[in-house]
């Protein structure tokens, strides 16, 4: 069988982890679909993203890029594009939160390149 075409993940924040801690149960399998997504390098290749309808954040300096885990929920997941051809996952952002973009990068900017 051959290689996946795969674009690596890191979660040096443990981003996934919070998922599992703070997610609603039944946003679950759309988080594990979202970063299904994330991770195909198709999705990357084609600019193609049904699921996490992922686009530029706009507005900010830095180049970060935003997921949806499941469009109607109102949570995301914040990511950057790193040079050593990783995706960084930088945030996840609950419900409450995904109308104030800018403040939440703010806030923990020192995560952001």
């Amino acid at each position: 069988m051959g290689k996946a075409n795969i674009k690596p993940l890191k979660d040096e924040y443990g981003i996934i982890k919070s998922a599992k801690e703070i997610l609603p149960k039944e946003l679950w399998n759309d988080f594990i679909e979202t970063m299904a997504e994330l991770e195909d390098n198709n999705a990357h290749i084609t600019a193609t993203y049904p699921k996490t309808r992922l686009h530029k954040v706009i507005g900010s300096k830095k180049s970060i890029y935003r997921a949806d885990i499941k469009q109607t929920s109102g949570w995301r997941i914040h990511i950057q594009f790193s040079a050593d051809k990783f995706i960084k996952l930088c945030d996840l952002i609950p419900r409450g939160d995904h109308n104030r973009t800018l403040t939440v990068i703010q806030e923990k900017i020192d995560r952001y390149e």
